[in-house]
């Protein structure tokens, strides 16, 4: 007859057979790194950091953090602080290559998707307007202009495209380094003139220094020119039209331009992981476009636009069962 086992063994038992259920279901977290608070970033990340957390039967979590945006974020990836980060499409083309201001290529990374278009808004204080082009950026000569914070992807791509036009920033701006979140605040009370805010229309910086300045300020538009001379070397960039009523007392269409940002992750990311996240991101659609209106420009059929680097495996299998053609150069086993 087999003994019976005294209580308080059956019940250590119980506890180490719960504490390795726990463990054997414990939730991993990942960290993906976004921009700066005042830019599009930000929100999104949070609010897909949201998304994925709130799901209980997914075997991971995703925290959202703040930072100086791509230049940072291609940094935190490379050491591993972070495991996804959100690039502009220029800055994926360079981390891949080794161009640009990256310099080393960066083999780590691989690509979940393309995103929401990254939209150029080039800002000048309407007393220094004359084209309404970006040729107006000439007018500058002495004053306080931002490009971005020192070595964000927002100065690094400003710069980029005003040598790329031939404008002489260097020469004739008197540079000031500001996040999103400060350039608001900054122009409204006269202490800079313009500024560059590339991100997801509509901008929340731009959106609140129209509502309190109206028309003394412009964005810039751009012109097949200037599209032909920023494509030369990088050909990322299209037309993007803001139509009037884009921004608060902006009375009419503008003509500038875009190019994508992109989700990027880590080669060792598990594919199982990489999977459940595009998954949930193109799943998770409408609840992203009443959180911010620039993901409404999120198409699954535009997933793969404007990428360079090629796609993590886990991502390439959502790709495939959902049904979206996949260039051969983007297949994980492709590397140039």
């Amino acid at each position: 007859m087999p003994k019976r086992l005294p209580g308080f063994c059956l019940l250590l038992i119980c506890l180490i057979a719960a504490g390795c259920s726990d463990r054997q279901f414990e939730r991993r977290t990942y960290v993906l790194t976004t921009g700066t608070t005042g830019g599009t970033f930000y929100p999104v990340g949070v609010a897909l950091s949201t998304i994925v957390s709130a799901r209980q039967d997914e075997s991971f979590s995703l925290t959202a953090i703040s930072s100086a945006g791509s230049m940072e974020n291609i940094k935190l990836l490379r050491d591993n602080q972070a495991q996804f980060g959100l690039i502009l499409g220029v800055f994926a083309a360079w981390a891949w290559e080794g161009g640009g201001p990256i310099g080393t290529p960066q083999s780590h990374l691989r690509a979940v998707g393309a995103t929401w278009p990254n939209v150029e808004h080039f800002v000048l204080s309407t007393d220094f307007v004359s084209s309404g082009t970006l040729d107006d950026l000439a007018n500058i000569d002495g004053q306080r202009y931002v490009l971005g914070m020192r070595n964000s992807g927002a100065e690094q791509t400003g710069a980029y495209i005003l040598d790329a036009v031939g404008i002489d920033f260097r020469n004739r701006f008197s540079l000031a380094y500001m996040g999103y979140g400060a350039v608001s605040g900054a122009i409204q009370d006269g202490n800079i003139i313009g500024m560059n805010v590339p991100a997801g229309a509509p901008v929340a910086a731009i959106t609140q220094s129209y509502a309190q300045m109206r028309d003394s300020i412009t964005i810039l538009n751009f012109t097949q020119r200037h599209l032909d001379a920023i494509n030369r070397d990088l050909p990322l960039w299209n037309f993007y039209d803001l139509p009037a009523g884009t921004y608060p007392y902006q009375q009419a269409d503008i003509t500038t331009a875009y190019s994508p940002n992109v989700l990027v992750t880590r080669e060792d990311v598990p594919e199982e992981i990489v999977y459940q996240l595009t998954r949930l991101m193109w799943e998770s659609l409408p609840t992203l476009r009443e959180i911010h209106s620039a993901t409404r420009e999120m198409m699954l059929d535009r997933a793969l636009a404007g990428i360079v680097l090629p796609l993590h495996p886990g991502a390439l299998r959502y790709y495939e069962e959902a049904g979206v053609e996949v260039a051969p150069e983007l297949r994980p086993a492709v590397i140039r």
